[in-house]
């Protein structure tokens, strides 16, 4: 039965016919003959973009912004590296993070091609295991690249090479700054727009679903499979959770376990969370600006995620986004001109969109679609407001909603069900006076689930239906 429902998931599912109407998907031609999986992406100066791919090239790319993509021009940057997920350009040169360092690669003489390779770190062990991946994000503000490092072996219970299971800060001058343990099984790792850093960990061992996690420094992610190097950091021995517990009630025993700010149902918001970034743009590439955007690998989409804050800790809601690409998205990457550029590969884990690997772009029509904008937790249940103004009368009545809400199982074996099961109670919708916001009072929220709700019967002032009708949000906790 799991491999059927996985068989499933792999069906081409027919984008909303209204996508085309918001965002415009255009596919960017690689160079021919060539296998381009791209493992991550880097703007460069002068409207170039480069690439890495899985298999440890790099190409640069120039015309990726202009209207006609059958002239774009590559050039081969460099060969030869070990499976970089993670690349950026800074002064000159691109840093990569690659399967056994971090490495500073500068085209010297002008010819367009590297030719100086200087390792930046080399702090981690690897031992030939295929899983043993790295994702590196771009530099913080103190000017370190967070890296976190994939546990050993496919099903993630074991970690058999230094600091698997860790997320590590290295400095572009060699430091190392031991983060956060409890790291499963990443798929990219990038920040919000107020600079803190987040990971994707994928289902598995001590996670029930995939996620979006903070990597709070000297917070603990939740898998305790690395905590073996523990006393090598000198800290002290990170949190050894119950299994078979709940999140919720493992938190409360020891607060240094970050529960994650936003679960991904697995299956209904995909169920391979890659690339996080965050929209810059400030409008040029529709209402979003500041909100995460999520790579999804299985499903090739990308969702979207409104964060908050509630009692010190991050919470929010996700909803679904951008699909139809041609392949699984692995690397994401907000460009120049409001350019979303996306890529992907199927080597390894199976997607949807019949490629085996693709190059995309994608840009904002300039008609805003009529969605939830931001969803806001409180005591008494949800403010939702919405990107234009709403039908008073489709949005009061109770029968427009439907919900439910449930947790997962927060154990050593793989993955988890649904659990602990609730429908909470729409007492009353209250409409602001603009039109523009829903005050949902709940009977039965609960601490620590997953609160799901369909709007189906939400219209605009104008008709219109919501493009993404499903809302998670995840209730790490409750406002006072």
């Amino acid at each position: 039965m799991k491999s059927l429902l996985f068989f499933l998931a792999l069906l081409p599912v027919m984008a909303d016919d209204r996508q085309s109407e918001f965002y415009l998907r255009e596919e960017i031609p690689t160079p021919p003959g060539e296998v381009l999986e791209l493992g991550s992406i880097a703007i460069m100066p002068d409207k170039k973009v480069a690439v890495s791919s899985r298999r440890g090239d790099v190409w640069v790319c120039e015309g990726a912004y202009e209207k006609d993509l059958s002239k774009v021009k590559w050039t081969l940057f460099a060969r030869g590296l070990h499976e970089p997920l993670g690349m950026f350009y800074k002064d000159g040169s691109l840093y990569l993070t690659q399967r056994p360092e971090i490495t500073k690669l500068t085209d010297t003489d002008g010819d367009g091609r590297a030719d100086l390779f200087e390792t930046v770190t080399h702090y981690w062990g690897i031992n030939g295991d295929y899983h043993e991946y790295n994702f590196g994000s771009d530099p913080d503000k103190d000017g370190n690249v967070w890296v976190v490092h994939c546990l050993t072996g496919s099903g993630g219970a074991s970690a058999k090479s230094p600091w698997r299971g860790w997320c590590y800060r290295y400095g572009l001058d060699g430091k190392v700054i031991p983060t956060c343990p409890g790291i499963r099984s990443p798929g990219g790792i990038g920040f919000n727009q107020a600079g803190d850093c987040f990971y994707t960990d994928n289902q598995g061992l001590w996670n029930g679903s995939s996620s979006l996690k903070w990597l709070k420094p000297g917070g603990f992610m939740g898998n305790p499979t690395g905590n073996v190097y523990a006393k090598l950091t000198g800290q002290e021995e990170p949190p050894n959770p119950k299994t078979g517990s709940r999140m919720v009630t493992e938190v409360d025993k020891d607060p240094r376990i970050v529960p994650p700010p936003i679960i991904l149902p697995h299956g209904k918001v995909g169920q391979s969370p890659t690339a996080v970034i965050y929209d810059p743009t400030e409008g040029k590439f529709g209402p979003f600006q500041g909100q995460v955007l999520v790579g999804e690998q299985t499903h090739s989409q990308v969702q979207r995620v409104y964060l908050e804050k509630v009692n010190g800790g991050y919470q929010g809601a996700v909803w679904k986004f951008l699909e139809d690409f041609r392949c699984g998205i692995i690397p994401a990457r907000m460009g120049q001109d409001a350019t979303l550029f996306v890529g992907g590969s199927n080597r390894g884990w199976a997607a949807r969109g019949g490629k085996n690997f693709t190059f995309e772009r994608v840009r904002w029509t300039g008609k805003t679609p009529f969605e939830m904008h931001e969803m806001h937790a409180k005591s008494d249940g949800f403010v939702i407001t919405f990107t234009e103004p709403i039908d008073a009368s489709s949005a009061k009545k109770i029968d427009s909603y439907k919900a439910a809400a449930w947790t997962y199982i927060y154990q050593k074996g793989y993955g988890s069900p649904e659990v602990d099961k609730v429908t909470p109670v729409i007492d009353k919708v209250t409409v602001a006076p603009d039109k523009k916001s829903i005050h949902l009072k709940v009977s039965g929220l609960t601490r620590g689930h997953v609160h799901h709700f369909n709007l189906n019967g939400v219209k605009s002032s104008s008709g219109k239906t919501l493009w993404h009708p499903d809302v998670y949000y995840t209730l790490n906790e409750i406002p006072k």
